[in-house]
């Protein structure tokens, strides 16, 4: 019984020591943040990302994945709180902004999340229009 109340002892102890490590480290590279007040890693244009992601995808997804980047294009799509730039830039915003139309030219800030092949798009969450 006392080996047991000691393993249970030092789970804890290790539980409030480093817990606080793992949620910060979580919610920095695996959760949301707020993007907007972090300093952006990238300015760029949608064509220009995609080119790197599709000519050099291992060496754009250590530079770009988990970065606040602004991208710049045209909105080619909207449907609800997705936005398309350039036919090749998906974003998600966190909420429908009726003020976006198609053939827009915008900035938007977000977090790059992945790339797919198939469609030959780049993805990010976490959008906002970068005033």
């Amino acid at each position: 019984m006392k080996t047991i109340l000691i393993i249970v002892g030092i789970l804890l102890l290790g539980g409030i020591i480093a817990g606080p490590k793992i949620k910060d480290y979580l919610v920095n590279n695996m959760g949301k943040r707020d993007l907007q007040s972090e300093e952006t890693a990238f300015t760029l244009k949608a064509k220009d990302i995609v080119a790197e992601f599709t000519t050099k995808e291992a060496e754009a997804n250590k530079k770009y994945l988990e970065k606040p980047v602004v991208i710049s294009g045209s909105i080619t799509s909207i449907n609800g709180k997705e936005v398309i730039l350039d036919e090749v830039v998906v974003c998600g915003f966190t909420a429908a902004d009726a003020s976006l139309a198609v053939g827009q030219t915008v900035s938007v800030k977000g977090r790059v999340i992945g790339f797919d092949d198939l469609m030959g798009s780049v993805n990010m969450d976490q959008c906002s229009i970068n005033k």
